[in-house]
């Protein structure tokens, strides 16, 4: 698997995203994750299927070493009496000591994002992560996080895919050597339906799909790909054997259109970067 390094980090460049999973779907697919070659999952306390990941990769007998976690705090645990105790309880849903990278999920507007980073702090010196990122995040918000933060900030997890390609973002991220990591990539079903993207898989017996995740890990972003169907798993992982061109990454540019953006929750989201 193809890795992403940012200030001591080693993250796997595609990951397994559960968000709207159930527990059910859940513990349905992460065995054929795991088969396939998935190591990187990624989760959230709101997703509330932190235990459900943590039943299955303990039941598919995966090595806690070989595994790479992300979880993120939810806005209403941005509190001294909530933070770490939130974590706690994500540790003990997802049956480790510790996750590899803990996230602010959102910034929101009612936690200074002064105080977001005090508290994730706290929790990693107490060693319930190895590295702390952010999540959703706009420029100023990043830069802020990343000069409070008394350990380096590795990632920015964002809504990022070819109608959103974020490009003064992904440049203030890149000037700080703090990786991007891309959800969204299939921009809620949109992607896979796309005849530009779609054409220029047929050139290689790819996926419209496939075609956005490898744009995505191409351009050096951790990718965040997901489905609930086992018999998928294996087709989200196949990105890796082929490269895409100058004229297919040229084509993929002319897709970003203004209006691109599909999440912005009121109340969570920040001022968006033009």
């Amino acid at each position: 698997m193809q890795t992403v390094t940012a200030h001591g980090a080693t993250i796997p460049a595609l990951g397994f995203g559960v968000f709207r999973m159930s527990d059910e779907e859940v513990e349905r697919v992460i065995p054929a994750a795991l088969e396939a070659g998935f190591r990187h999952f990624d989760t959230a306390q709101i997703y509330q299927n932190e235990a459900a990941l943590g039943r299955a990769l303990s039941r598919a007998g995966a090595r806690r070493e070989d595994l790479f976690l992300t979880t993120k705090v939810w806005v209403d645990n941005y509190s001294p009496g909530k933070f770490s105790a939130s974590v706690d309880e994500s540790l003990d849903k997802l049956k480790v000591d510790h996750v590899d990278l803990l996230l602010l999920h959102w910034p929101a507007d009612k936690v200074p994002v002064a105080a977001q980073i005090e508290m994730l702090d706290a929790v990693r010196v107490a060693g319930k992560t190895k590295f702390v990122g952010v999540s959703n995040q706009n420029i100023a918000q990043m830069r802020e996080s990343i000069e409070r933060s008394k350990a380096p900030i590795v990632t920015n997890q964002v809504e990022l895919h070819p109608y959103l390609p974020q490009k003064a973002l992904v440049a203030a991220a890149r000037s700080t050597g703090l990786a991007i990591t891309a959800y969204y990539g299939m921009a809620d079903g949109a992607v896979p339906k796309d005849a530009v993207l779609q054409r220029i898989g047929a050139k290689y017996g790819k996926s419209a799909a496939q075609v956005g995740l490898r744009w995505l890990v191409q351009q050096g972003f951790v990718a965040l790909s997901k489905t609930a169907n086992p018999a998928r798993v294996a087709e989200n992982i196949a990105i890796f054997d082929f490269t895409l061109d100058e004229t297919d990454m040229a084509a993929i540019a002319g897709l970003a259109r203004p209006d691109g953006r599909i999440v912005s929750p009121p109340g969570l989201a920040p001022a968006w970067d033009a």
